[in-house]
């Protein structure tokens, strides 16, 4: 893992963050957190509904709006995340945070892999009952994705 974070650090981006002045980690810090805010505020939408809140609302109705933002959140939060990680990446060597963090994203997104290849999530739009399948990917993901959440505010505490 070293190696990788020296790497990052040592890199164009790395130097090009660093020299960017002294407003810059802020402005990219704030991204990341709207970033993050739209990510986890869509999936915590959907992932409710999944879970069984709100069946009144068509879960393909839902899905619509909160798939993509949730899409363009994690974007965002990817992008900004790497900027603000090269700056200093060699200093979280040994921070178990950063680790839980990427754990937790990596098995939210494997989720979202199994998710969408699910024949009750491929017939969102028609199906008329939602089997339990869903319910357990909806609790995987708020279980992820509040893990990736929760460990990235703590790796400045380490």
């Amino acid at each position: 893992m070293y190696g990788f974070l020296a790497w990052l650090e040592g890199s164009v981006l790395g130097s090009a963050v660093r020299g960017a002045g002294v407003w810059s980690y802020g402005v990219i810090n704030l991204v990341h957190i709207l970033g993050v805010a739209t990510l986890f505020g869509s999936v915590l939408v959907l992932d409710l509904r999944l879970l069984g809140c709100w069946r009144r609302i068509p879960l393909g109705m839902l899905a619509r709006p909160t798939v993509p933002l949730a899409a363009t959140g994690f974007g965002i939060a990817a992008l900004s995340g790497v900027c603000l990680l090269s700056t200093n990446a060699t200093e979280y060597t040994d921070n178990p945070f950063l680790l839980i963090k990427f754990l937790g994203i990596g098995l939210g997104l494997a989720n979202v892999a199994v998710l969408t290849r699910l024949a009750a999530w491929k017939e969102r739009e028609t199906r008329e009952d939602e089997p339990t399948e869903l319910a357990v990917a909806g609790g995987l993901s708020l279980a992820c994705w509040l893990t990736a959440v929760g460990a990235g505010r703590m790796i400045g505490y380490w």
